[in-house]
């Protein structure tokens, strides 16, 4: 049975940093391109990064490139996403994704890929 947790998320000051995990069991995610997409409660889905299988690229949403990385840790079937500089407009649930391709599909569709986690939850407020 395939399982994504993420972790990580909590409340932060503006211009703060979380870092969010994304553990995987069932799976190795090492085979898996691995993204994270976002939803504020009654907002839209807004795909926000990913990290390709075949070569680790990573690929960005526009509002976050530059202060967002997201990275693998191969050794613990893990993937981050290190959050910096947060504001306001960061704030909402944060989903970890995961197909097997090699390349990840367009971020701005994130969500589509095969396995989801439950999410975890970032605030942002002073």
């Amino acid at each position: 049975q395939v399982q994504l947790v993420e972790s990580g998320g909590g409340l932060v000051q503006p211009g703060g940093s979380l870092r969010l995990s994304c553990a995987a069991s069932g799976i190795a995610l090492n085979f898996y391109s691995v993204g994270w997409f976002r939803q504020a409660p009654g907002g839209v889905r807004e795909g926000v990064s990913c990290i390709s299988s075949s070569d680790d690229s990573t690929h960005y949403a526009d509002s976050v490139k530059g202060r967002f990385t997201i990275s693998r840790d191969k050794s613990k079937n893990m993937v981050h996403l290190q959050m910096n500089s947060l504001n306001p407009e960061d704030a909402a649930y944060y989903y970890c994704t995961a197909e097997p391709r090699p390349k990840c599909r367009s971020v701005s569709t994130i969500w589509n890929m095969d396995y989801w986690g439950q999410g975890t939850r970032v605030t942002v407020s002073s």
